[in-house]
């Protein structure tokens, strides 16, 4: 286990030792074997939005087909048994994560609670982004809001004025990690004051110096289940990083290539993660179990699901929650959801009509046979624990996937620019050129 030791240095501290390390790693690794094949690009991979193409680094986590997700080599039962937790709570504290992302340590329970204290230190949102919330209509999707609010706050990027004054390029990563932090820290307050202004009565409760970043976030939406809390921990944590090639990460990672600053690259992230194929599915899952509910009443017997699922994909749509571009097995980020399920809310009838799906799910996508994963996703169960706290508000689910996905984009920016990544510029061929190259009449 990689463990950091040292209570001393912060986080930036760190990252001063490890950039110039991973700097001569890179460099040393591209003159040895940078003219080396990472694979075989096809005509389909080309039409098909470059699934699988092996040409993006990313080093905060890797996606395995069969096993899911690693942090930095950590699988989420280990980040779940390693990381440290909030005094009385069991679940992984989203900073630790942050801390995991970006130096590929476990931190210390005392790093943890400095990272806490300094996003509460920087949490303050400038009066005209304030301004600007309050002044969006309740009509406009929350995402919209957050989009904006995000965009707004780039007025507080100190790596704009930097470059702005000609920093030197070896300095981008300070800045960069600078913004980040006070983009984290404030995404909380934002996510908060469009909850409250859209859904509720505007006030949102003031910032504790003594909580940490999801106890303060719960707090401020206006619920204090401890149980809510432990399921925000949880949320933040599972929802912050997918490897650099799903939408939202990919977004941040091309907006930063040009050198935009934080703010406007985790804006653009937040634009792709609102689309219906991404982030938005979260909601949609929840609303068509809603709608099976309905439709079935009484009966919610296997046979019934079963024929609910055909009438499904027989009506040419998709079954939501099920299938991934990468994944070929249970998604873990469901299955960690899952055991906080049967250990806190057993006997909620969701969670348990979510369990009978699962079980006749994948049978049925397997008999349709047009499905390469028919197991379930990460969204297929989140909508339903959010629920089950009276968090009712479906179209505010993404916004909490968007404060959560900023450690991931963030922690991404910082080492893209510490190893000096270039900007990003694939070839794109026409129709006519791919015909060409491939000698098709």
């Amino acid at each position: 286990m990689r463990h950091y030791s040292s209570k001393q240095q912060t986080l930036k501290d760190r990252l001063h030792d490890l950039i110039p390390q991973k700097q001569e790693e890179v460099k040393k690794f591209r003159a040895e074997h940078g003219n080396k094949p990472l694979g075989q690009t096809t005509v389909d991979m080309a039409y098909g939005g470059m699934r699988g193409i092996k040409g993006l680094v990313w080093e905060a986590s890797l996606l395995d087909a069969e096993e899911g997700i690693r942090f930095q080599g950590y699988s989420i039962p280990e980040c779940q048994k390693l990381l440290p937790t909030a005094k009385g709570g069991e679940e992984p504290l989203p900073e630790g994560l942050f801390w995991l992302l970006v130096t590929g340590e476990i931190p210390t329970q005392e790093q943890v609670k400095f990272l806490s204290s300094d996003w509460v230190a920087r949490s303050a949102l400038p009066s005209h982004v304030e301004e600007i919330i309050d002044r969006c209509p309740s009509t406009l999707h929350p995402m919209s809001q957050f989009s904006l609010a995000v965009t707004a706050c780039q007025s507080e990027s100190t790596f704009a004025k930097a470059y702005e004054s000609g920093i030197h390029k070896s300095k981008y990563w300070e800045y960069t990690f600078d913004d980040s932090m006070d983009l984290i820290a404030k995404l909380p307050v934002i996510a908060s004051r469009i909850y409250r202004n859209v859904y509720k009565d505007g006030m949102v409760a003031t910032i504790d110096p003594n909580l940490d970043w999801s106890a303060n976030f719960a707090k401020m939406l206006g619920n204090t289940d401890p149980k809510f809390t432990e399921l925000m921990r949880l949320y933040l944590t599972i929802h912050s990083d997918h490897e650099g090639g799903n939408v939202s990460a990919h977004t941040s990672h091309l907006v930063g290539s040009a050198l935009s600053d934080p703010y406007l690259s985790f804006s653009a992230a937040l634009n792709g993660l609102a689309g219906p194929l991404h982030g938005l599915a979260n909601q949609e899952v929840l609303r068509w179990i809603i709608k099976m509910k309905e439709e079935l009443g009484d009966d919610t017997s296997d046979e019934a699901i079963k024929k609910f699922l055909w009438k499904t994909l027989n009506n040419g749509q998709v079954v939501p929650g099920y299938g991934h571009a990468v994944l070929r097995k249970t998604d873990p980020r469901y299955t960690c959801q899952r055991e906080f399920a049967l250990k806190h809310l057993p006997k909620d009838p969701m969670f348990k009509l979510v369990s009978q799906i699962y079980n006749i799910a994948p049978g049925i996508l397997t008999e349709h046979g047009k499905t390469k994963n028919p197991f379930p996703n990460v969204d297929a169960h989140s909508g339903v624990l959010l629920q089950h706290y009276k968090f009712v508000e479906q179209d505010f689910y993404t916004v909490l996937f968007g404060v959560s996905r900023a450690l991931g984009c963030t922690a991404g920016l910082i080492w893209a620019r510490g190893l000096g990544f270039p900007i990003e510029r694939p070839k794109s061929m026409t129709t006519q050129a791919l015909k060409k190259l491939v000698g098709a009449k």
